[in-house]
């Protein structure tokens, strides 16, 4: 019964009832309305606004790339924000960028959380995809075998350090990286030919996934890779031999990173979803900052899955690779950059207007309700 005492004619007895019955039989539906409307009142006030979220909660499928960059999302997740907001994940681990980008045209995911770079090629096929907030910056570093370390001695240019190994092995260094496209593939070539200034004939790039980077640089099957951690400190750990030469900027200035991208129409069906989203991940970049400890269990339950364990995932978030920045104004200049810079490669048509792409506006809105 609707929270009202009003009654039609057909709740009162027949016509011989009298008046006063009538009036006593008013009153008593109406104390009895009364009752339940302020049950229904206390029991609302009871539960409260988590109980409306679970009963309006949404629930997005998330890719995403077993890096450390995506340790907001983790976080956010492990600590309830995301859940509280009325935001439920399913998280699918892919190899690269690219490859997720299938994902997100087919319908298969409504979240990504990887690398900008493929999102320009995304948008150049009519994907509709939004960048609502940035997860970590410079991540991709410049990692060599100890068989090419040895030529990269104080005094040497980088140019140089392949040339002498090209001219020793008589064989260009093979450098593994993820696919055409992706960040780290565009990162490497940035720093190959526009930095270095290296010599195409000195460098053979290799391109494959995230794990068989890592394998095939602990393995000896390349000579150098473009990697992100926790791979860096797996590496590094495993064999000390293994050389850190170039950190994240001095690769691309500004580098982009990790970026979180929502669906257009996810984003238009589920804005508060969206803005729950964003503003977790505003909370655990604080956390991150600040107690990263705590970030230790649920980024080895989610990155590690048995083989890395917390000490890895410790020194990772330490490492000068790690820079967490969830602020997406603060990479559309260089992700235009790279932009650009896939063009010149060849692994974009055209530059594309970043009108659109870019959605700060719940950023904005969680920095300040935080």
């Amino acid at each position: 019964m609707p929270c009202s005492a009003r009654r039609t004619h057909t709740e009162f007895a027949d016509d011989t009832v009298d008046s006063s019955e009538a009036l006593r039989g008013t009153s008593f539906v109406k104390r009895r309305a009364f009752l339940a409307c302020a049950g229904m009142l206390a029991t609302a006030m009871i539960v409260g606004p988590q109980a409306l979220a679970q009963e309006a909660s949404v629930t997005a499928r998330v890719g995403v790339i077993p890096i450390i960059g995506t340790a907001p999302l983790f976080v956010a997740q492990n600590e309830g924000w995301l859940k509280q907001g009325g935001l439920n994940l399913t998280v699918t681990t892919f190899e690269s960028g690219p490859n997720m980008i299938q994902a997100l045209a087919s319908g298969t995911i409504d979240i990504y959380v990887a690398g900008v770079a493929p999102l320009a090629v995304a948008r150049s096929k009519g994907i509709d995809v939004r960048v609502v907030a940035a997860t970590a910056t410079a991540e991709n570093v410049f990692v060599a075998s100890p068989k090419l370390a040895k030529y990269f001695t104080a005094g040497t240019s980088h140019a140089a350090a392949f040339k002498n190994y090209r001219a020793a092995e008589g064989k260009p260094a093979r450098l593994a990286t993820q696919p055409a496209g992706s960040v780290p593939n565009t990162t490497l070539q940035y720093w190959l030919w526009e930095q270095a200034k290296a010599d195409k004939a000195d460098v053979e790039i290799v391109p494959m996934g995230i794990d068989a980077t890592q394998q095939a640089t602990l393995a000896g099957a390349v000579e150098g890779a473009t990697i992100r951690e926790p791979a860096v400190t797996i590496v590094q750990g495993r064999n000390p031999g293994i050389k850190l030469v170039a950190l994240g900027d001095e690769m691309f200035p500004g580098q982009p990173g990790t970026v979180v991208a929502v669906s257009g129409a996810f984003l238009e069906k589920n804005p508060e979803a969206v803005q729950s989203l964003v503003s977790g991940l505003v909370k655990a970049a604080d956390l991150l900052a600040k107690t990263p400890d705590r970030a230790v269990p649920p980024l080895e339950a989610a990155l590690g899955k048995g083989i890395v364990d917390s000490e890895t995932i410790r020194k990772a978030l330490s490492s000068p690779a790690t820079k967490f920045q969830i602020d997406p104004r603060t990479i559309i200049e260089s992700a235009r950059l790279m932009q650009a810079y896939q063009v010149k490669l060849g692994s974009l048509d055209k530059e594309l207007p970043f009108e659109g792409l870019f959605e700060p506006r719940f950023y904005e809105r969680a920095t300040k309700s935080n």
